[in-house]
């Protein structure tokens, strides 16, 4: 590994170096979770009733508690906007420069309307960085014959753009994002640092809203924006992003639940923002981690916590942001294999924090829920073969209160699902934001279709870890382009 100022500060700052101990609280959460399947799938073969389905009675009521939290915490976005604003409308300290960095490894394809969101923010970027990982497609041609740039050396940034005065190039050899990021984060020269994929489009406001933010809060060390899937126009791609929408609106309302609790780990690398400084303290971003804005937000945490820093993270409701999704069933799977995994891995290196009270509600309750996540898509597809199991064997009888339990949580997932939809055009400031109607429909369909994917996806992420066999894969950028194609 590098010896340079960076990999050094990440060496410090992450617990996988060191090889942490696992306290007996993150045994007893993570071994309880365990357990509890082993026990529940167990009286599967040997209680009537009930308790037959009882690994998905667990499954069933885990997930209605989470939601009851995420309601409980989120219902303060039905107050008046101006009471619900996440990044405060008037700045109380200096005006925070704020940059971007496109990771962009052959996005040539979409880059330009990437560009063309960032360089047409009513809010104007202080500083524009392509970091450019390799890219084998046409992107190089197009950076120089577009957008006025000269191709500089690999591991050099060039000189500004003749045409847009604050556009650079970083041209580096593929080395994976997190490495390109790591060497942009260090040329890059402003204070708050926005990273962007080369498949997202900002809103035209989204800058205005970041720096908004980061001005007006000092601790303000890590944000994501609201962010709103996109796939292509093919059958799939329409049935995925109908399911999608939903799922990141009922996922972002649930990071504003936890940022409640300053417990917030999620930052979307699509589209988010640090402090530059906090970041470079701590390493930058970890090129061995599947997930490795996930990862950092630990770290930040981690750090805030042993120095004593009152750092914070959040989600912006005012910054929006489209981005590119999977638009088919495999693309769909590699995708949550790799989240999943790398979740994973961020679990294990960070297992001393779960339970840990000195971390606050992070260490106290995300983190334990966390543990449980570990093992959810367990639990729901164990409860799934339970019921295939009971019609094959002719145990008719013990579909009636597996029946009933799933009916009971179909129920609660609709009032769930059309609130969450209010509460998001209020926290957007869009009331036309989502339909009610689509929303009561993917409450209906998704327990039988798209949480089996996505259990799935999560197992082939288990399976890929303990096979050593996890890695980034590909993924086909056909949404945007698609959806933003002039006649």
């Amino acid at each position: 590994m590098s010896t340079s100022p960076l990999s050094q500060a990440l060496r410090r700052n992450s617990p996988r170096y060191t090889l942490p101990s696992t306290p007996w609280r993150s045994r007893a959460i993570h071994g309880g979770v365990l357990l509890l399947w082993a026990l529940l799938l167990a009286a599967a073969f040997q209680q009537g009733g009930v308790a037959a389905w009882g690994v998905g009675i667990a499954y069933v009521c885990y997930d209605t508690a989470l939601l009851l939290f995420v309601g409980w915490h989120a219902r303060r976005l039905m107050r008046p906007p101006t009471a619900t604003t996440t990044s405060a409308n008037t700045p109380t300290g200096p005006r925070r420069s704020v940059g971007v960095i496109v990771a962009a490894h052959n996005e040539a394809a979409v880059l330009p309307l990437t560009l063309s969101a960032l360089l047409t923010q009513r809010d104007a970027l202080d500083q524009i960085v392509i970091a450019d990982d390799g890219s084998i497609d046409g992107t190089a041609a197009l950076l120089q014959g577009q957008y006025g740039l000269r191709q500089p050396e690999l591991g050099q940034l060039s000189e500004a753009s003749t045409l847009y005065p604050t556009l650079y190039w970083l041209r580096m050899p593929h080395g994976g994002k997190a490495r390109t990021m790591n060497t942009a984060l260090q040329r890059i020269h402003t204070e708050a640092v926005m990273t962007v994929d080369g498949d997202t489009l900002l809103d035209a406001q989204a800058v205005a809203a970041v720096r908004r933010a980061f001005s007006a809060e000092p601790e303000l060390v890590a944000a994501t924006g609201v962010i709103t899937p996109v796939c292509s126009k093919t059958a799939s791609g329409r049935v995925l992003q109908w399911f999608q929408t939903y799922e990141y609106i009922r996922n972002f309302l649930s990071r504003y639940a936890w940022s409640r609790l300053d417990s917030l780990l999620l930052i979307s690398g699509a589209f988010a923002c640090f402090r530059r400084d906090a970041v470079l303290a701590v390493g930058g971003f970890d090129a061995d981690c599947l997930v490795e804005d996930y990862e950092l937000i630990h770290r930040l945490h981690r750090h805030a916590a042993t120095q004593g820093l009152d750092w914070r993270v959040r989600v912006l409701g005012d910054a929006q942001a489209r981005t590119d999704a999977p638009s088919d069933v495999m693309a769909f799977l590699r995708q949550r294999r790799r989240w999943f995994g790398g979740f994973l891995q961020t679990q294990y290196w960070y297992r001393d924090m779960v339970g840990d009270a000195r971390y606050g509600w992070l260490g106290r309750l995300m983190l334990p829920v966390k543990a449980a996540d570990t093992l959810q898509p367990l639990y729901g597809l164990t409860a799934l073969f339970l019921l295939f199991g009971f019609v094959a064997s002719g145990h008719y009888h013990l579909l009636l209160p597996a029946a009933s339990a799933i009916g009971l949580k179909i129920l609660i997932d609709l009032a769930y699902h059309l609130w969450s939809v209010q509460l998001y055009r209020r926290w957007v400031g869009d009331t036309g934001r989502a339909s009610l109607f689509e929303a009561f429909c993917a409450a209906l369909a998704e327990p039988f279709t798209f949480q089996l994917l996505r259990h799935t996806g999560a197992a082939w992420g288990w399976w890929s870890v303990l096979t050593g066999r996890a890695s980034w894969g590909k993924q086909a950028r056909l949404g945007l382009a698609a959806h933003e194609q002039r006649p």
